[in-house]
Protein backbone atom coordinates (compact mmCIF):
# COMPACT_ATOMS: atom_id res chain seq x y z
CA UNK A 1 0.00 0.00 0.00
CA UNK A 2 1.50 3.33 -1.09
CA UNK A 3 2.50 5.71 1.62
CA UNK A 4 0.55 8.98 1.71
CA UNK A 5 2.47 12.17 2.40
CA UNK A 6 0.72 14.49 4.76
CA UNK A 7 1.31 18.24 4.60
CA UNK A 8 2.41 19.79 7.81
CA UNK A 9 2.06 23.39 8.93
CA UNK A 10 5.73 23.94 8.13
CA UNK A 11 5.04 23.09 4.52
CA UNK A 12 2.54 25.88 4.04
CA UNK A 13 3.67 28.57 1.56
CA UNK A 14 5.32 31.52 3.23
CA UNK A 15 3.81 34.91 2.37
CA UNK A 16 6.39 37.69 2.63
CA UNK A 17 5.49 41.14 3.92
CA UNK A 18 5.13 43.76 1.14
CA UNK A 19 8.11 46.02 0.88
CA UNK A 20 7.85 49.76 0.33
CA UNK A 21 8.04 50.53 -3.37
CA UNK A 22 11.20 52.22 -4.53
CA UNK A 23 11.51 54.32 -7.70
CA UNK A 24 12.95 52.37 -10.57
CA UNK A 25 16.45 53.31 -11.65
CA UNK A 26 15.09 54.43 -15.03
CA UNK A 27 12.64 56.81 -13.30
CA UNK A 28 15.44 58.37 -11.26
CA UNK A 29 17.46 58.92 -14.42
CA UNK A 30 14.45 60.52 -16.09
CA UNK A 31 13.88 62.90 -13.18
CA UNK A 32 17.57 63.79 -13.13
CA UNK A 33 17.46 64.55 -16.86
CA UNK A 34 14.44 66.85 -16.38
CA UNK A 35 16.11 68.60 -13.44
CA UNK A 36 19.32 68.99 -15.42
CA UNK A 37 17.40 70.55 -18.32
CA UNK A 38 15.66 73.11 -16.09
CA UNK A 39 18.79 74.03 -14.11
CA UNK A 40 20.89 74.32 -17.27
CA UNK A 41 18.34 76.63 -18.86
CA UNK A 42 18.13 78.75 -15.71
CA UNK A 43 21.92 79.08 -15.49
CA UNK A 44 22.15 80.09 -19.17
CA UNK A 45 19.20 82.51 -19.39
CA UNK A 46 18.74 84.06 -15.93
CA UNK A 47 21.65 86.56 -16.27
CA UNK A 48 19.72 88.14 -19.19
CA UNK A 49 16.44 88.38 -17.24
CA UNK A 50 15.93 91.73 -15.54
CA UNK A 51 13.61 93.23 -12.97
CA UNK A 52 11.94 96.46 -14.07
CA UNK A 53 10.96 98.99 -11.45
CA UNK A 54 8.78 101.74 -12.91
CA UNK A 55 7.10 104.92 -11.76
CA UNK A 56 3.76 105.32 -13.52
CA UNK A 57 0.85 107.70 -13.65
CA UNK A 58 -2.22 105.96 -12.25
CA UNK A 59 -5.78 107.05 -11.54
CA UNK A 60 -6.14 108.06 -7.93
CA UNK A 61 -9.10 109.05 -5.73
CA UNK A 62 -11.48 111.50 -7.32
CA UNK A 63 -10.21 110.71 -10.80
CA UNK A 64 -6.91 112.49 -10.19
CA UNK A 65 -3.73 111.16 -11.79
CA UNK A 66 -1.09 110.29 -9.22
CA UNK A 67 2.31 108.66 -9.38
CA UNK A 68 2.49 104.97 -8.47
CA UNK A 69 5.09 102.25 -8.39
CA UNK A 70 5.00 99.20 -10.63
CA UNK A 71 7.26 96.32 -11.53
CA UNK A 72 7.69 93.56 -14.06
CA UNK A 73 10.27 91.54 -15.93
CA UNK A 74 12.20 91.83 -19.17
CA UNK A 75 14.80 89.97 -21.20
CA UNK A 76 17.95 91.50 -22.70
CA UNK A 77 18.41 90.80 -26.41
CA UNK A 78 21.50 92.92 -27.25
CA UNK A 79 24.75 93.59 -25.33
CA UNK A 80 24.15 97.34 -25.56
CA UNK A 81 21.04 97.16 -23.42
CA UNK A 82 17.97 96.64 -25.62
CA UNK A 83 15.41 94.48 -23.86
CA UNK A 84 11.88 93.25 -24.53
CA UNK A 85 9.07 93.53 -22.00
CA UNK A 86 5.29 94.02 -21.96
CA UNK A 87 3.62 97.28 -22.90
CA UNK A 88 1.42 97.13 -19.78
CA UNK A 89 4.55 97.00 -17.60
CA UNK A 90 5.96 100.31 -18.88
CA UNK A 91 3.01 102.27 -20.25
CA UNK A 92 2.62 105.81 -18.90
CA UNK A 93 5.95 105.47 -17.12
CA UNK A 94 7.99 108.40 -15.85
CA UNK A 95 11.09 106.48 -14.81
CA UNK A 96 12.44 102.97 -15.34
CA UNK A 97 15.12 101.16 -13.34
CA UNK A 98 16.62 97.95 -14.73
CA UNK A 99 17.96 95.56 -12.07
CA UNK A 100 20.19 92.70 -13.21
CA UNK A 101 20.59 89.38 -11.42
CA UNK A 102 24.19 90.31 -10.50
CA UNK A 103 22.95 93.23 -8.40
CA UNK A 104 23.57 96.07 -10.84
CA UNK A 105 20.81 98.67 -11.23
CA UNK A 106 20.84 100.64 -14.49
CA UNK A 107 18.67 103.49 -15.74
CA UNK A 108 16.21 102.52 -18.47
CA UNK A 109 14.83 104.49 -21.42
CA UNK A 110 11.57 103.61 -23.14
CA UNK A 111 12.31 103.07 -26.86
CA UNK A 112 8.80 102.26 -28.08
CA UNK A 113 5.61 100.36 -27.37
CA UNK A 114 3.08 98.32 -29.34
CA UNK A 115 -0.18 97.96 -27.37
CA UNK A 116 -1.63 95.76 -30.13
CA UNK A 117 0.78 92.97 -29.13
CA UNK A 118 1.36 94.14 -25.52
CA UNK A 119 5.09 94.45 -26.26
CA UNK A 120 7.62 97.20 -25.59
CA UNK A 121 11.34 97.82 -25.93
CA UNK A 122 13.43 99.46 -23.19
CA UNK A 123 17.12 100.31 -23.38
CA UNK A 124 19.21 99.83 -20.26
CA UNK A 125 22.13 102.22 -19.81
CA UNK A 126 25.00 99.78 -20.06
CA UNK A 127 27.26 97.85 -22.43
CA UNK A 128 28.57 94.32 -22.55
CA UNK A 129 25.37 93.06 -20.93
CA UNK A 130 24.32 89.38 -20.93
CA UNK A 131 21.81 88.41 -23.62
CA UNK A 132 19.37 85.58 -24.24
CA UNK A 133 19.22 83.48 -27.41
CA UNK A 134 15.96 83.88 -29.34
CA UNK A 135 14.33 80.73 -30.72
CA UNK A 136 11.66 80.02 -33.34
CA UNK A 137 8.10 79.92 -31.99
CA UNK A 138 6.80 78.42 -35.23
CA UNK A 139 8.56 75.17 -34.33
CA UNK A 140 6.75 74.78 -31.00
CA UNK A 141 4.50 71.80 -30.34
CA UNK A 142 2.00 71.22 -27.51
CA UNK A 143 3.59 69.13 -24.78
CA UNK A 144 7.07 70.66 -25.03
CA UNK A 145 8.77 71.75 -21.81
CA UNK A 146 8.21 75.45 -21.09
CA UNK A 147 10.38 77.25 -18.54
CA UNK A 148 9.48 80.74 -17.30
CA UNK A 149 11.97 83.04 -15.58
CA UNK A 150 10.97 86.32 -14.02
CA UNK A 151 10.27 88.30 -10.88
CA UNK A 152 6.83 87.26 -9.56
CA UNK A 153 5.47 89.32 -6.69
CA UNK A 154 8.86 90.96 -6.21
CA UNK A 155 10.82 87.71 -5.79
CA UNK A 156 13.68 88.33 -8.17
CA UNK A 157 14.99 85.73 -10.65
CA UNK A 158 12.48 82.97 -10.03
CA UNK A 159 12.14 79.92 -12.28
CA UNK A 160 9.08 77.75 -12.88
CA UNK A 161 8.46 74.99 -15.40
CA UNK A 162 5.56 73.35 -17.20
CA UNK A 163 4.61 72.54 -20.76
CA UNK A 164 3.25 74.23 -23.86
CA UNK A 165 -0.48 73.61 -23.38
CA UNK A 166 -1.77 74.97 -26.70
CA UNK A 167 -0.88 77.22 -29.63
CA UNK A 168 -2.75 79.75 -31.73
CA UNK A 169 -4.86 81.25 -28.93
CA UNK A 170 -6.42 84.72 -29.14
CA UNK A 171 -6.11 86.99 -26.10
CA UNK A 172 -7.49 90.43 -25.35
CA UNK A 173 -4.83 92.63 -23.77
CA UNK A 174 -5.37 95.22 -21.04
CA UNK A 175 -5.56 97.90 -23.74
CA UNK A 176 -8.47 96.08 -25.41
CA UNK A 177 -6.38 94.85 -28.33
CA UNK A 178 -6.80 91.32 -29.60
CA UNK A 179 -3.43 89.54 -29.58
CA UNK A 180 -3.42 86.70 -32.08
CA UNK A 181 -1.45 83.44 -32.19
CA UNK A 182 -0.70 83.44 -28.46
CA UNK A 183 1.07 80.55 -26.68
CA UNK A 184 -0.79 78.91 -23.79
CA UNK A 185 1.31 77.33 -21.02
CA UNK A 186 0.76 75.84 -17.59
CA UNK A 187 4.07 77.15 -16.22
CA UNK A 188 3.01 78.93 -13.03
CA UNK A 189 3.02 82.70 -13.61
CA UNK A 190 2.16 85.47 -11.20
CA UNK A 191 2.07 89.29 -11.32
CA UNK A 192 5.65 90.38 -11.90
CA UNK A 193 6.36 87.61 -14.43
CA UNK A 194 4.95 89.89 -17.14
CA UNK A 195 7.58 90.70 -19.75
CA UNK A 196 9.87 87.83 -18.78
CA UNK A 197 10.91 85.06 -21.14
CA UNK A 198 9.28 81.69 -21.79
CA UNK A 199 12.14 79.36 -22.70
CA UNK A 200 12.43 75.92 -24.28
CA UNK A 201 14.56 73.04 -22.98
CA UNK A 202 17.56 74.22 -25.02
CA UNK A 203 17.61 77.66 -23.44
CA UNK A 204 16.06 79.53 -26.38
CA UNK A 205 13.44 82.20 -25.72
CA UNK A 206 10.20 81.17 -27.45
CA UNK A 207 7.78 83.67 -25.93
CA UNK A 208 7.30 86.77 -23.79
CA UNK A 209 5.03 86.06 -20.81
CA UNK A 210 2.10 88.43 -20.88
CA UNK A 211 -0.99 87.36 -18.93
CA UNK A 212 -2.69 84.99 -16.55
CA UNK A 213 -6.37 84.22 -16.08
CA UNK A 214 -7.27 85.22 -12.54
CA UNK A 215 -8.43 82.33 -10.32
CA UNK A 216 -7.63 79.78 -13.07
CA UNK A 217 -5.17 76.97 -12.45
CA UNK A 218 -2.33 76.65 -14.94
CA UNK A 219 -3.70 78.83 -17.74
CA UNK A 220 -1.11 81.43 -18.71
CA UNK A 221 -0.14 83.09 -21.97
CA UNK A 222 2.93 84.33 -23.84
CA UNK A 223 3.40 86.34 -27.04
CA UNK A 224 5.37 84.22 -29.58
CA UNK A 225 9.01 85.27 -29.89
CA UNK A 226 8.70 85.51 -33.70
CA UNK A 227 6.15 88.27 -33.20
CA UNK A 228 8.27 89.86 -30.44
CA UNK A 229 11.42 89.79 -32.61
CA UNK A 230 9.61 91.53 -35.47
CA UNK A 231 8.00 94.14 -33.20
CA UNK A 232 11.26 94.82 -31.35
CA UNK A 233 13.15 95.27 -34.62
CA UNK A 234 10.71 97.92 -35.85
CA UNK A 235 10.56 99.69 -32.48
CA UNK A 236 14.36 99.88 -32.30
CA UNK A 237 14.57 101.11 -35.89
CA UNK A 238 11.58 103.46 -36.10
CA UNK A 239 10.25 103.86 -32.56
CA UNK A 240 6.72 102.76 -33.46
CA UNK A 241 4.67 100.20 -35.36
CA UNK A 242 2.61 101.60 -38.20
CA UNK A 243 -0.17 99.07 -38.55
CA UNK A 244 -2.93 99.07 -41.11
CA UNK A 245 -6.48 98.19 -40.17
CA UNK A 246 -7.94 95.03 -41.71
CA UNK A 247 -10.89 94.36 -39.41
CA UNK A 248 -10.73 90.63 -38.76
CA UNK A 249 -9.85 88.06 -36.15
CA UNK A 250 -8.48 84.69 -37.14
CA UNK A 251 -6.27 81.75 -36.38
CA UNK A 252 -3.54 79.79 -38.15
CA UNK A 253 -5.00 76.56 -39.56
CA UNK A 254 -3.65 73.68 -41.71
CA UNK A 255 -4.85 73.27 -45.29
CA UNK A 256 -5.77 69.83 -46.64
CA UNK A 257 -2.95 68.41 -48.77
CA UNK A 258 -5.33 67.92 -51.70
CA UNK A 259 -6.04 71.65 -52.00
CA UNK A 260 -2.41 72.61 -51.44
CA UNK A 261 -1.47 70.39 -54.39
CA UNK A 262 -4.44 71.23 -56.61
CA UNK A 263 -4.10 75.01 -56.20
CA UNK A 264 -0.28 74.99 -56.02
CA UNK A 265 -0.38 76.88 -52.72
CA UNK A 266 2.95 78.14 -51.36
CA UNK A 267 2.33 76.86 -47.80
CA UNK A 268 0.35 74.14 -46.03
CA UNK A 269 -1.25 76.57 -43.56
CA UNK A 270 -3.24 79.79 -43.80
CA UNK A 271 -5.27 82.23 -41.68
CA UNK A 272 -8.81 81.05 -40.93
CA UNK A 273 -11.07 84.11 -40.72
CA UNK A 274 -13.23 83.85 -37.59
CA UNK A 275 -14.84 87.30 -37.42
CA UNK A 276 -15.20 90.20 -39.86
CA UNK A 277 -16.00 93.68 -38.55
CA UNK A 278 -18.83 95.39 -40.45
CA UNK A 279 -17.61 98.16 -42.75
CA UNK A 280 -13.96 97.17 -42.33
CA UNK A 281 -11.52 96.88 -45.28
CA UNK A 282 -11.83 93.07 -45.37
CA UNK A 283 -15.63 93.33 -45.24
CA UNK A 284 -15.57 95.72 -48.21
CA UNK A 285 -13.23 93.29 -49.99
CA UNK A 286 -15.83 90.53 -49.70
CA UNK A 287 -14.10 88.41 -47.06
CA UNK A 288 -16.34 86.18 -44.93
CA UNK A 289 -15.91 84.09 -41.78
CA UNK A 290 -14.67 80.66 -42.82
CA UNK A 291 -12.44 81.98 -45.59
CA UNK A 292 -8.79 80.95 -45.40
CA UNK A 293 -6.32 83.71 -46.28
CA UNK A 294 -3.34 82.15 -48.10
CA UNK A 295 -1.60 85.22 -49.57
CA UNK A 296 -1.59 89.01 -49.43
CA UNK A 297 -0.01 91.08 -52.16
CA UNK A 298 1.36 87.80 -53.64
CA UNK A 299 3.18 86.99 -50.39
CA UNK A 300 2.21 83.80 -48.49
CA UNK A 301 0.38 84.22 -45.18
CA UNK A 302 1.12 80.85 -43.62
CA UNK A 303 0.94 82.24 -40.07
CA UNK A 304 -0.47 85.24 -38.26
CA UNK A 305 3.08 86.58 -37.99
CA UNK A 306 3.18 86.60 -41.80
CA UNK A 307 -0.10 88.52 -41.89
CA UNK A 308 1.22 91.07 -39.36
CA UNK A 309 4.38 91.59 -41.40
CA UNK A 310 2.42 91.91 -44.66
CA UNK A 311 0.06 94.41 -43.03
CA UNK A 312 2.89 96.74 -41.99
CA UNK A 313 4.06 96.96 -45.61
CA UNK A 314 0.68 98.22 -46.78
CA UNK A 315 -0.02 101.86 -47.60
CA UNK A 316 -3.35 103.52 -46.82
CA UNK A 317 -5.60 103.62 -49.88
CA UNK A 318 -3.21 101.58 -52.07
CA UNK A 319 -5.07 98.41 -53.20
CA UNK A 320 -3.46 94.99 -52.78
CA UNK A 321 -4.57 91.52 -53.80
CA UNK A 322 -5.89 89.08 -51.22
CA UNK A 323 -5.98 85.39 -52.08
CA UNK A 324 -8.49 83.20 -50.24
CA UNK A 325 -9.40 79.55 -50.13
CA UNK A 326 -13.18 79.53 -49.89
CA UNK A 327 -14.37 75.99 -49.48
CA UNK A 328 -12.58 74.24 -52.34
CA UNK A 329 -12.21 77.31 -54.57
CA UNK A 330 -9.31 79.74 -54.78
CA UNK A 331 -10.62 83.31 -54.83
CA UNK A 332 -8.71 86.55 -55.42
CA UNK A 333 -10.13 89.88 -54.25
CA UNK A 334 -8.92 93.45 -53.92
CA UNK A 335 -8.27 94.94 -50.49
CA UNK A 336 -7.97 98.69 -49.85
CA UNK A 337 -6.14 99.07 -46.48
CA UNK A 338 -6.84 101.84 -44.01
CA UNK A 339 -4.81 103.27 -41.13
CA UNK A 340 -5.96 101.78 -37.82
CA UNK A 341 -8.47 104.24 -36.29
CA UNK A 342 -7.91 102.88 -32.77
CA UNK A 343 -5.34 100.71 -31.04
CA UNK A 344 -6.02 97.02 -31.17
CA UNK A 345 -7.86 96.54 -34.44
CA UNK A 346 -6.06 93.95 -36.48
Amino acid sequence: MPTRLLKTETEQPVVSEPRPTEPAFEDIELLDAYSDAVTSVFDAVSPAVVHLGVRQEIMGPGGRRVEGMGSGSGVLITPDGYLITNNHVVERTNRIEVALSDGRVLPGTLVGTDPATDLAVVRAGGTGLPTAVLGDSERLRPGQIAIAIGNPLGYQTTVTAGIISALGRTLRSESGALIENVIQTDAALNPGNSGGPLVDSRGRVVGINTAIIQYAQGICFAVPINTARWVAGLLIKEGRIRRMYLGLTGQTRPIARRWVYEHQLPAATGILVQQVMPGSPVAQAGVYPGDLIVAMDEKPTATFDDLHRATTRLQPGVPVSLRLLRGTELVTTRLVPEEAPTVGQG
